[in-house]
């Protein structure tokens, strides 16, 4: 979710790229000629919260090889801040605390020095796969590009006698400062020893940040020739001429080369969780030699391959440029780090950094069931084998250790969404163990794994009595319907009765009065004074002592993703269902507004299903109007292109679906039809293509009029997802006012009549 902090918007700025936006013409568009990565922009997202890391990786790599600055957002990145280095790992897109940052490495000019390495920067530019920027202190040109566990580097210098790398074991991310510096990451212990003429090795040691477990990583660094001089450093204390050197501080080693006949030296440096030998293997696997510009094409041809997936037509350029880059940042994380598992032995593909699943639960996942179906597998899998050997299937987890638990346990979603899809290769019964766990057995540790039960159980909800309560209970509410999911897909009639029945806890905190979710006491009183407008935090209470994470009664109060026939219902039926939609859009916060987040707010992913909501209740004319809108004022192109945290790719993933007109209800099999943007979206399910027309759209014609799904009518605003999966063509016909289209057959809800049980 979005740091709060970041959710005020550069109102300057954004109003001003907003109008040129909204300014251009829709072209028809032809790709002949041009990549789909020349459209992503790997600095969008960089600021106003986004946290995005612009620096080099391959889709879902684990090495991303990205410059660190001072003044650091938690990629480590600051576009306004002197680059300090470049340092292999990185997470992107993250709020909270920061997490990596390893192996920082500098390049000097002249005298040796290992305090005050910040620089100015000049040429700064970056593709997927690619990194490129000039440090004018050192008149020094670096560039960046990465394989899955490894990252070249490629550094043009001045002629010089004295021309130095430097490479930090110790080195993290560490944006925080003041009283919150204790959130940091930092070094326990760290090593360096200078191996060959040419090869420097490393580990580190480190605690703290997002998820304050320890964690140990590795290195193996490889130069393009051998050193004129080299040594080590502890400190502030530089050690010429010695091949080792431990820390509990800072700790690194040096290289110095003679640049006045040949500028260029290369670096190549593997990674690894399980030693410096397995992170040298790495490196002679995935970059046996020097070829730079080889390497970085193999990149440049992954990324080119991932954004193919989806191709769009039609659009305005920067249109297609905020969707290119979206769906680039979609292939960030996890990170696929199989054949890297330090901490069991298993054959399953292994992923970690699932930093937030629960946001990405709700976009990301689905959307890779359908793009990348292997990966997604895959990640399902791994997450299968840590719930195996761990014990708890995490609804976060980085660096071989569970994060944080902000509400449900929405793992829960993610298996049930593969296997109400029919995904196949995963075992279900494993899985199905896992989730039964989180519903079941009350953690030690809630704020970590699984769930705080107890009161669940035995009331129906979870009271004051325990921090999140409200937000807590209506999650716990949905990750219930998702086990009863799992258990009729497993022929577990019973079980899957049981589960729905508990899945209709959300009501326990539903108050008719405030029209919205509001906390209890035990007793069953509820919250006095309450405003369902309310954001959490607030001066009382902190994000994760609040009733609401990150949120009002309000927002949480959309938050019935199986049951919304149930809320409309509780809400007094359709038109006033929908009022009480309009109510929460029109009074949202906006950048001419300013600041209101209590109501809809889109840097924040509680509310993502929204606007989908008034199609349950007649209205996909009201859904097509307030994606649109949302698309063409929160998503811009630029530094601050994204409204807030990208949270793992959870906030891009949104506007890749509403741009391509579909939108999924993760953990159920169907998808609702909003307004497209592009004349043509063609998403590659992998020898098969769903493709969706939108004839006559543009900025005025938002509102379908008609559809057909392969040549016949269609008369409802959904899709089931095998209508999907198997192929085809969804033909819209779009006007510029409300029709009567979609508005009778309405999705799958459970208090409604077509929902399987």
């Amino acid at each position: 979710m979005t740091d709060l902090k970041f959710q005020i918007s550069n109102f300057k700025f954004r109003t001003l790229a907003l109008a040129l936006l909204l300014s251009q013409a829709s072209p028809t568009f032809s790709q002949a000629g041009r990549r789909l990565i020349d459209y992503a922009d790997p600095f969008v997202g960089t600021e106003n919260g986004g946290n995005i890391v612009p620096g080099a990786q391959v889709p879902f790599g684990f090495v991303h090889v990205s410059p660190d600055t001072e003044r650091p957002n938690t990629a480590g990145y600051n576009p306004r801040g002197a680059i300090r280095g470049f340092s292999q790992t990185h997470v992107s897109g993250t709020g909270g605390a920061s997490k990596y940052g390893n192996f920082l490495t500098t390049p000097l000019v002249g005298a040796l020095r290992v305090e005050d390495l910040a620089s100015p920067k000049a040429e700064e530019s970056a593709s997927p796969g690619y990194y490129s920027v000039r440090l004018t202190r050192s008149d020094v040109r670096a560039e960046l590009t990465a394989t899955r566990l490894v990252a070249l580097h490629r550094y043009t210098f001045p002629a010089s006698k004295l021309a130095h790398l430097l490479i930090e074991a110790s080195s993290v991310v560490q944006p925080e400062t003041g009283r919150n510096a204790v959130k940091n990451q930092r070094p326990v212990d760290a090593w360096v020893r200078v191996v060959a003429p040419n090869r420097i090795e490393g580990s580190g040691n480190f605690v703290g940040g997002w998820n304050p477990s320890a964690y140990t990583i590795h290195f193996s660094a490889e130069f393009s020739r051998p050193f004129k001089a080299s040594g080590t450093w502890r400190d502030e204390r530089v050690e010429p001429g010695t091949a080792a050197a431990a820390n509990e501080g800072r700790v690194g080693a040096y290289a110095t080369f003679d640049t006045t006949d040949d500028p260029v030296v290369l670096m190549k440096v593997g990674v690894s969780f399980v030693s410096p030998e397995r992170a040298r293997a790495n490196l002679l696997r995935e970059a046996p030699g020097w070829d730079f510009d080889g390497v970085r094409r193999r990149a440049e041809a992954a990324w080119e391959e991932a954004l193919g997936k989806i191709k769009v037509e039609g659009g305005t350029e920067e249109q297609r440029r905020i969707f290119y880059t979206a769906l680039f940042h979609c292939h960030y994380m996890p990170h696929d780090v199989s054949g890297e598992n330090a901490w069991w032995e298993s054959a399953e593909p292994h992923y970690e950094d699932y930093y937030a699943i629960w946001d990405t639960f709700r976009t990301h996942f689905p959307l890779l069931l359908l793009i990348q179906p292997e990966r997604h597998r895959d990640m399902v899998r791994s997450l299968v084998d840590t719930y195996a050997h761990t014990g708890w299937m995490p609804d976060s987890r980085i660096a071989g250790a569970n994060g944080m638990t902000q509400g449900g346990s929405n793992g829960d979603v993610v298996v049930a969404d593969a296997a109400v899809k029919g995904v196949r290769g995963i075992n279900y019964l494993k899985a199905y163990e896992a989730l039964v766990k989180n519903a079941e057995v009350e953690s030690a540790r809630p704020l970590y794994e699984g769930r705080a039960l107890s009161e669940y159980k035995r009331l129906g909800y979870v009271s004051l009595n325990y921090p999140r309560s409200a937000s807590r209970t209506v999650e716990y509410a949905y990750d219930d319907f998702c086990v009863a999911q799992l258990a009729r897909v497993l022929g577990k009639a019973g079980e899957s009765r049981k589960y729905l029945e508990r899945s209709k806890n959300w009501a326990n905190v539903w108050s008719d009065e405030t029209r919205s979710a509001r906390p209890r006491f035990e007793d069953g009183r509820w919250l006095t004074p309450f405003t369902p407008e309310h954001f959490y935090p607030d001066r009382q209470f902190s994000y994760w002592d609040a009733p609401f994470y990150e949120g009002s009664g309000y927002i949480y109060g959309t938050y019935v993703p199986h049951d919304a026939r149930g809320l409309i219902e509780r809400l007094g039926g359709d038109e006033k269902f929908v009022a009480w939609l309009d109510a929460f859009f029109e009074n949202s916060p906006t950048r001419e507004r300013g600041f209101n987040p209590g109501l809809y707010n889109h840097n924040n992913e509680p509310n993502f299903l929204a606007a989908f909501l008034y199609t349950h209740a007649g209205r996909p004319d009201r859904t097509q109007q307030r994606v649109r809108r949302i698309l063409v004022t929160e998503y811009l192109t630029g530094p601050g292109g994204l409204p807030g945290n990208d949270d793992s790719g959870a906030m891009s993933s949104w506007y890749v679906w509403a741009a391509v007109g579909l939108y999924p209800n993760a953990g159920q099999p169907f998808y609702y039809i909003a307004s497209p943007l592009f004349e043509r979206s063609t998403i590659d399910l992998g020898g098969r293509a769903f493709i969706v027309e939108a004839r006559d759209v543009s900025e005025a014609n938002l509102y379908v009029q008609s559809a057909t799904l392969n040549g016949r009518p269609l008369a409802r605003a959904w899709l089931k997802h095998q209508e999907v999966a198997a192929g085809g063509r969804l033909v819209l016909r779009m006007g510029p006012q409300p029709s009567a289209w979609g508005r009778d057959e309405r999705p799958p809800s459970m208090s409604g009549q077509n929902h399987p049980r």
